[in-house]
């Protein structure tokens, strides 16, 4: 969260409202955007786990790509196979630097006739600049200034929205469409940041009001803020990134190895050719990392919060949280951390210093809490 006015901020499709809900607006990657609702935090984070939430996320950004070779000029940029992703198929990836380390992380998706790329809002300027500078001529890029996102997330996500378009049931985790919501052409795909089953909508921001309220009108739906958001996602053990994953952090140091597609590794068919190539496949190969991105589970009530410095045993310094909670869903403090690779290993115990205490958590496998996407 920023120190920005409210006066600079800028504002998505959705913004009033957000007021009109009773969403608390705080400065958030340039936007002003909602933390929570009336409901608060747990709450929030409680109903998504049970029914149906919905999230604004329009402050991401957008991109269209065109061209018979963008994704081959796409996949120059990343450590996936975005040449040999299908129509209709979306994929997870990041962007690396020459250092090896993750300048953001991203979803495409191949909608046929274009590639959609969503960024992340704090990196929305940076990444469409490298796009721009990187794609060759040949390659369209068109940044959809006009569209709002909505995410609808949560285990009665897919029964709510079938009740707009019945297609939608059809749909597996990270098949995408074009299809009719509420009279408005959506990009549709089946995914979210939540651990739930649950949809991401591109609509036209001229109709994203109306797909709000008519999804709101629903008893399973809810508003779910940032709050939620950030606690939903850190109990799915999924990164944040400027928290989690960042420019100094490699893709193998983040416990990300799954998000490096086969045919761009060594012993791919179309292996490196991404910034940073060596260093990764070196350290695939090697496995020879210092430290590593591990889920700490607390014993205690009190929360571990991003910064918090960890120790082993003897009191040694061995690592510092990136992202903390206490988890609602499961009813104990959970943290991502980066440690010394000495202590990764699932069931090390170490130690959290909070308010000059020393508070025991032991490592655990992510996600915390298991996910629930639809794979028929």
């Amino acid at each position: 969260m920023s120190e920005e006015t409210s006066e600079a901020l800028l504002v998505t499709p959705l913004h009033a409202l957000h007021i009109e809900m009773g969403g608390k607006m705080v400065p958030f990657a340039g936007y002003d955007m909602p933390v929570q609702y009336d409901l608060g935090v747990r709450k929030e984070h409680l109903h998504c786990r049970a029914a149906a939430g919905l999230f604004d996320v329009s402050h991401m950004g957008q991109v269209r790509l065109f061209g018979e070779h963008a994704a081959q000029a796409l996949e120059a940029l990343v450590p996936v196979d975005i040449i040999d992703l299908a129509a209709g198929k979306q994929r997870y990836a990041f962007f690396t630097n020459e250092q090896g380390g993750i300048s953001d992380d991203l979803m495409v998706t191949n909608f046929g006739d274009f590639l959609l790329v969503v960024v992340n809002a704090a990196c929305k300027q940076q990444d469409i600049a490298h796009l721009q500078a990187n794609l060759p001529n040949d390659v369209r890029i068109e940044v959809m200034e006009d569209r709002a996102l909505l995410a609808l997330q949560g285990p009665q996500a897919a029964q709510v929205l079938a009740r707009l378009n019945p297609e939608v049931s059809d749909m597996l985790f990270m098949d995408a469409q074009k299809i009719q919501l509420a009279g408005a052409e959506c990009y549709l795909s089946r995914s979210g940041y939540s651990g739930e089953d649950g949809y991401e909508i591109s609509v036209p921001g001229a109709d994203a009001q109306a797909l709000a309220q008519e999804l709101l009108a629903f008893a399973e739906v809810e508003w779910i803020g940032l709050g939620a958001r950030d606690s939903l996602r850190l109990e799915a053990g999924l990164c944040l990134y400027g928290h989690d994953i960042d420019p100094t952090t490699t893709p193998v140091e983040a416990s990300l190895l799954w998000g490096i597609s086969k045919a761009r590794r060594a012993e791919g068919t179309r292996p490196g050719g991404f910034p940073g190539a060596e260093l990764i496949l070196e350290q695939i190969k090697s496995k020879n990392i210092t430290r590593k991105r591990i889920g700490l589970l607390g014993k205690s009530k009190a929360p571990v919060r991003e910064g918090c410095e960890l120790f082993d045993a003897d009191n040694n310094k061995i690592g510092i949280v990136t992202s903390g909670t206490f988890g609602p869903s499961i009813g104990m403090p959970v943290a991502m951390a980066y440690v010394n690779t000495d202590f990764s290993s699932i069931d090390t115990v170490i130690f959290a210093e909070v308010r000059t205490k020393k508070l025991p958590m032991t490592v655990v496998k992510m996600p915390f809490v298991a996910a629930h996407y639809f794979r028929g």
